[in-house]
């Protein structure tokens, strides 16, 4: 059964359907700042990984713990923008690359 055909089903049955934005009731720009929290957060995973750094060793080149670095790669609400950003930048991640992650 495809998505579609999943929503109509739903819609017929009663149900409403929406996405994550409408059930939060977030705002345009509270969706794309999670978006791209989401980005950076994949990429900095990736990036790592791509390095072959364990998060232990990762945590000591940023200078923090393993599990901050764990909620960084989460996406963890309590990690900003500014730390992923920072980080991404610790990895080697060049600015003129910044873009591609983002669009």
């Amino acid at each position: 059964m495809t998505f579609e055909e999943k929503n109509k089903r739903l819609i017929a049955a009663g149900w409403k359907v929406g996405n994550t934005e409408d059930f939060l009731e977030l705002t345009p720009e509270e969706s794309a700042y999670i978006d791209i929290k989401i980005a950076l957060s994949d990429h900095f995973k990736a990036l790592r990984l791509k390095r072959k750094l364990s998060q232990i060793q990762t945590a000591r080149l940023l200078k923090t713990s393993q599990s901050r670095v764990a909620k960084m790669e989460k996406g963890d609400p309590s990690v900003s923008a500014d730390l992923l950003l920072k980080a991404l930048f610790s990895l080697g991640l060049k600015k003129k690359n910044l873009g591609r992650i983002l669009s």
